[in-house]
């Protein structure tokens, strides 16, 4: 986890400027295209009475694809519902985050998603939020919040994530590999994906871990980069066999450096997925041989989904967990074309796609403001 401190302080006129901003830029969120909301006949009474409601999506964590993607599923479900979607991140800035919770707060927001909220800090803001009445949804967020009554606390499956990816690193490369472990305490997924890691090691004994590195900052791979070539130096050919990256970062940057070392006999295995990760592993000779994911963008519209059914004063779970899958470069390797984040569905049936927590009401408020 990151503990290196910004070098000045963002103001608190300049944060609220800035999540004004960080919403702008794509069209007028909540302008019907097809009618108008009272001529929907099924909506709940409190969606059918406030037509501006306004959502905050306020994420951690920061300067990556599948951070940009999450935010965009989040804004593109929420405005084909009707609503007004801010965004903003803070990049892995722990008093940004929560500067930026508290000017929320205080801006008439009806809903905020939280995503990465880390520590007891974000615990004591989301009670300051539901005493406000501003109802909560936290992504990859501390358990700790599925104890306040009314907040739903989101994630993938993790324990799924970090199997899928083990399972195939040692189907691969055998149960006596030795592996380079990327990987990062702090966050509540990656200790979940760390549990499933040491159950692996101890269920093969013969695999051994030979390094180790981790930091979460806005510069995660280029430090991953950095820190897999100086291990390479170290270890020569036939001493390494895979490296297990838990988040994307890691493995982008560990490919580079494997890339420019001319080591692509270590094979990557990773956890999450983006357009640039896709990238990476169709290149020729790429290290990058799998990676266990969840669609960002549908993780974001989920999540808001979740807020709107809070809105409208329907039930939620305390808890919901995103199902994972397995993508791998054989699969990739069938299509005639490159497969991005958009295509990635011909390959793999129902890849960015979910009816989780659609209702009728939302597919209704959909052919009203959807595009």
């Amino acid at each position: 986890m990151n503990t290196r401190k910004p070098w000045y302080k963002l103001s608190g006129l300049l944060l609220s400027a800035a999540i004004l901003v960080a919403g702008c830029g794509q069209g007028s969120a909540g302008d019907s295209k097809n009618g108008s909301r009272a001529d929907i006949e099924n909506l709940p009474a409190a969606i059918a009475e406030k037509e501006d409601m306004k959502l905050m999506v306020i994420r951690k964590i920061g300067g990556d694809d599948h951070t940009a993607q999450f935010l965009a599923g989040a804004k593109q479900e929420g405005e084909a519902l009707g609503f007004k979607v801010d965004t903003f991140t803070a990049n892995n800035d722990a008093a940004k985050f929560h500067d930026a919770i508290a000017q929320a707060a205080g801006n008439g927001y009806d809903g905020i998603v939280l995503s990465h909220g880390d520590d007891p800090a974000t615990v004591e803001d989301v009670k300051t939020l539901k005493e406000k009445g501003i109802p909560v949804v936290a992504f990859d967020s501390v358990p700790e919040l599925a104890e306040i009554e009314g907040v739903t606390v989101t994630s993938q499956d993790d324990e799924n994530l970090a199997k899928l990816s083990l399972d195939r690193l040692v189907e691969e490369q055998g149960s006596e590999a030795n592996i380079i472990y990327l990987w990062v305490d702090g966050f509540p997924p990656m200790v979940r994906r760390n549990a499933v890691y040491q159950e692996t090691l101890k269920s093969n004994p013969g695999i051994k871990e030979i390094e180790r590195f981790g930091v979460a900052s806005s510069d995660t791979s280029v430090e991953t980069q950095n820190a897999v070539a100086a291990m390479l130096t170290k270890h020569p050919k036939g001493e390494i066999d895979a490296i297990f990256a838990t988040w994307d970062a890691f493995a982008i940057g560990a490919a580079r450096a494997l890339n420019e070392a001319g080591r692509n006999e270590i094979k990557i295995y990773g956890i999450d997925v983006s357009n640039a990760d896709l990238e990476v592993m169709q290149k020729q000779d790429s290290p990058w041989t799998a990676t266990a994911a969840v669609d960002p963008k549908t993780i974001g519209a989920v999540n808001v989904r979740l807020l709107a059914k809070k809105l409208a004063g329907e039930e939620t779970p305390s808890t919901f967990s995103l199902p994972a899958t397995l993508i791998d470069q054989v699969s990739l390797s069938k299509s005639q074309e490159a497969v991005n984040m958009s295509n990635l569905a011909d390959l793999i049936p129902g890849w960015g796609t979910s009816t989780d927590f659609e209702e009728e009401w939302m597919k209704s408020l959909k052919e009203v403001y959807g595009e």
